[in-house]
């Protein structure tokens, strides 16, 4: 079967069991189950249907903590409805505050969210010291049942310039990290392979580097082409540089592996730029300038600063 008919056939088949769970929790629906209500929206919101899954969350918002936290997050991103980030702001805010124990299991993320909307100014007054604050209560101490996601995006938030530190950075990475984080997985071995926060350690980056490669991070996979490059080993360079650089869907990817789309961005351009300096150069393949000159446009076109950077390197190692 050609992959046009196979990708067909597949829909066609997710289209049918959609349908069929449709239809069983519309039946309980009708028997009186209220939670039936939030997981038919579910059901949609993680199928792209996002205009059906807000009008299920709509009905049973007052009474369901899990549907009034959707609408927080559709009504701060815009799916299914107009954007309204005061309005989602305003229904985390609800959860945070709220004694019922079924908001309990919610409010971590919710402090998630809040945070997010503090540091980008969208819904809330932007605030770098506020958004930390709530990523801290957010990430509990490294606790597994705290949001991972805020673990992770403190990791992220310490390796910035604005507000470096890079023990922090480490120790926020390591913890997302053992709690299963792949996008903190990838920048801990980068902290390993660089020294940043923590003892250069090549064998323990090359182990977290290579096992969040094999699970989808693209970033980690951009920085492995470079270590493979770096160590000279230029068939298993051009092997994994050629795949990670002709990736064209960011937004998919992303949302698979739950990375940033900025950071997938700068793993395929490290690769795109790799790869053409082996097609350059002719290590490990054929030389070819043509395909030289397509692939350093990519990695520019893809992230310019990252390529702009490698660029200079490359200027400095012959100097």
């Amino acid at each position: 079967m050609c992959n046009a008919a196979h990708d067909i056939a597949e829909r066609l088949k997710n289209i049918t069991e959609v349908k069929r769970i449709d239809a069983f929790l519309r039946k309980r629906i009708k028997e009186g189950d209220l939670q039936a209500i939030f997981l038919l929206g579910q059901l949609y919101f993680e199928e792209g249907c996002y205009e059906t899954a807000f009008a299920e969350f709509n009905k049973v918002k007052d009474t369901d903590f899990q549907a009034l936290y959707q609408l927080g997050v559709m009504y701060y991103d815009g799916l299914g409805t107009q954007e309204n980030p005061e309005l989602g702001v305003e229904y985390m805010n609800i959860i945070i505050n709220s004694d019922d124990p079924r908001a309990q299991h919610l409010k971590f993320v919710a402090y998630y969210n809040l945070g997010r909307a503090a540091f980008e100014g969208f819904g809330m007054q932007r605030s770098d010291t506020e958004a930390e604050r709530l990523w801290l209560i957010a990430a509990d101490d490294g606790n597994p049942r705290a949001s991972v996601k805020a673990q992770s995006t403190l990791g992220l938030f310490y390796c910035r310039p604005e507000s470096e530190d890079l023990q922090k950075a480490f120790f926020w990475h390591s913890e997302a990290c053992g709690n299963g984080s792949l996008e903190s997985q990838g920048a801990l071995g980068l902290l390993y392979l660089t020294g940043q926060g923590i003892r250069k350690d090549k064998h323990a980056a090359w182990v977290c580097l290579k096992a969040a490669s094999s699970r989808g991070n693209v970033y980690a996979q951009g920085h492995l082409v470079a270590y493979f490059y770096n160590c000279k080993l230029y068939h298993s360079t051009v092997e994994l540089a050629e795949r990670v650089a002709n990736y064209d869907n960011i937004p998919q990817i992303a949302k698979e592996t739950d990375c940033l789309p900025s950071y997938v961005a700068k793993g395929i351009a490290i690769a795109a730029f790799y790869y053409a300096r082996c097609l350059q150069l002719g290590l490990g393949t054929k030389q070819d300038q043509v395909e030289a000159r397509k692939y350093f446009c990519r990695a520019i076109h893809t992230d310019r600063d990252v390529a702009t950077d490698l660029h200079f390197q490359v200027i400095m190692d012959k100097i």
